[in-house]
């Protein structure tokens, strides 16, 4: 895992190497994996680290990749981007994807 990527697909490629092969959704209350079928609430997840990528040419096309471990050992990803629309997400679920930025 390194400390940044110059693009997603790129970080996603590193990552999988890395071990975090499951495919994660935002749910209201947590995670899912459609893959496994079984999702995770957020106190049952932790946010390992996250990277931000901005679009090139379209503010629009910007996300974050989220690098997720479950409680039940499972490691994998989160692809989010930044628009308004999307998945109705609890409160504890938004303070687990919360950005911080370290000084």
């Amino acid at each position: 895992m390194e400390n940044g990527y110059d693009t997603l697909t790129a970080a996603i490629a590193d990552l999988q190497n890395d071990g975090y092969t499951t495919d994660f959704n935002l749910v209201e209350e947590g995670i899912e994996s459609k893959g496994l079928k079984k999702q995770w609430k957020a106190g049952e997840l932790e946010v390992v680290k996250y990277y931000r990528f901005e679009g090139m040419t379209n503010p629009g096309d910007s996300s974050i990749l989220y690098v997720i471990e479950t409680k039940s050992n499972e490691k994998g990803l989160l692809v989010d981007n930044y628009s308004a629309n999307g998945v109705a997400i609890s409160p504890e679920m938004l303070e687990k994807l919360k950005i911080t930025h370290e000084k």
